[in-house]
């Protein structure tokens, strides 16, 4: 698929047949999605802008290099939120916004609750965060906020899709990049990913 970025790094299969499994609790469940966040961000941060520096070492001065593009991550509410800490032990100046998008569970549909953005963006990439692209209408409106707001470079991290979810997506924004650990078979008549690992946010927070 074009613009799809699927992890093939054993420790991510590994982690993810964990995760998929109906016996991990809340707690495991928890450090599954960080470990796997942080796995998928060195993929996901392959192509950032750097520039060179030099450092003084004990020994002499070294030729090295440092970020120059401001980070924001966007998890979306609330499931999302298991994925900032993975992605933050990496990059922990990354700036953090929250956007609330919630799905129908009638309509299947996006409906925006909670939005704290400023007037215009302090951040030059938005990594979006969210453990499931289901039906893809969370991820698509959250990509219509974040470039009604200005963003220059948007992708979104995701740990399992369905190809629904991903058809939805491109088919309204094909310029944005998607990096997943798996792309599963379907949804189901309710909109859950099949095989998938159930709700993501029940399973993290244990509710449900």
């Amino acid at each position: 698929m074009e613009n799809v970025f699927l992890s093939e790094h054993p420790l991510v299969k590994h982690k993810l047949a964990k995760l998929r499994d109906i016996g991990t609790d809340p707690k495991k469940f928890r450090e599954l999605i960080k470990e796997i966040s942080g796995l998928l961000t060195y993929e996901v941060t392959a192509d950032l802008m750097v520039r060179n520096i030099e450092v003084e070492t004990p020994m002499a001065k070294a030729k090295g290099v440092e970020l120059i593009e401001k980070i924001g991550l966007v998890p979306i509410l609330r499931s999302g939120l298991g994925m900032v800490e993975g992605v933050w032990e990496l990059m922990p100046s990354a700036e953090v916004w929250h956007i609330g998008i919630y799905r129908d569970e009638e309509t299947l549909k996006p409906v925006e609750y909670y939005n704290k953005l400023p007037v215009s963006p302090s951040v030059g990439v938005c990594l979006i965060l969210d453990p499931m692209l289901a039906t893809g209408g969370s991820a698509s409106a959250t990509i219509d906020v974040l470039k009604r707001w200005g963003v220059e470079r948007i992708k979104f991290v995701g740990i399992i899709a369905a190809p629904e979810g991903i058809h939805h997506v491109h088919k309204k924004h094909p310029d944005i990049p998607l990096y997943l650990a798996a792309i599963d078979d379907r949804l189901n008549e309710v909109g859950y990913i099949v095989p998938g690992l159930g709700d993501a946010g029940d399973r993290q927070f244990g509710t449900g």
